[in-house]
């Protein structure tokens, strides 16, 4: 008897191995396709498109934020973290904007690793003034915006994998 569950758990065992080559198949095969429509076509184009409207966005909401703090003499310590941190953020975000102006232009990104760390460094003081920001008018507002904020990152990401992955292969 222990040699029939021998071969029925060998079985099972083989069953399910193929299984889960089959599923790591699927899974590098739809990663390749994402890949290879992020890396080039209109994949490239949108994600160049995106990143401008990320970098516009955020300096018009840094130069928006930034205003009431410009006429007070005397700021807390939230207030002046997020005047701060769009003194960092808004020039290297300007930057970022004419970079992805050319890089829509000549349909490629740059490989530039100052630009790379420039990204970070402008979306971080962003998102950091903008909290701060928040904080200084109430602190639940800056956890709230913290919180939302990540959960935006994963509606993003989730929806973009959706979308990208479902597609159909382009002839």
């Amino acid at each position: 008897m222990s040699e029939d569950w021998e071969r029925k758990y060998a079985r099972m065992a083989d069953e399910a191995r193929r299984e889960a080559d089959d599923a790591a198949g699927r899974a590098r095969a739809d990663a390749e396709h994402v890949e290879a429509e992020t890396l080039s076509g209109e994949g490239k184009d949108e994600a160049l498109r995106q990143q401008g409207v990320i970098y516009g966005g955020l300096v018009g909401v840094a130069i928006l934020m930034i205003q009431p703090f410009l006429a007070e003499t005397a700021i807390d310590v939230s207030a002046r973290i997020s005047v701060i941190a769009f003194a960092v953020a808004i020039p290297l975000l300007a930057a970022l904007v004419m970079v992805n102006r050319q890089e829509t232009f000549r349909r490629r990104r740059t490989s530039s690793v100052m630009v790379v760390v420039a990204q970070s460094v402008a979306q971080a003081a962003a998102v950091v003034g903008i909290a701060a920001g928040f904080w200084h008018i109430h602190w639940v507002a800056g956890v709230c915006f913290i919180a939302t904020a990540v959960v935006a990152v994963g509606v993003h990401s989730a929806g973009w994998y959706r979308l990208e992955v479902s597609r159909e292969p382009a002839s």
